[in-house]
């Protein structure tokens, strides 16, 4: 499985394989790395925002 179609699935992007056996250790994993696949996002985002746009305001 290439790594585009997990971050897809993670975010609820692309629909998961149906002959992929689903386990709740396996629903306990997505979860956790959706969540902190958010948090980089917002991470990177918040950076970006201090670097590039604060500036603009001093």
């Amino acid at each position: 499985m290439g790594i585009l179609r997990q971050f897809g699935e993670y975010l609820f992007i692309k629909k998961r394989d149906p002959n992929q056996p689903r386990t709740q250790w396996m629903k306990y994993m997505h979860g956790m790395n959706r969540i902190s696949l958010l948090i980089f996002i917002f991470a990177i985002l918040f950076t970006l925002f201090r670097v590039f746009i604060l500036p603009l305001f001093k």
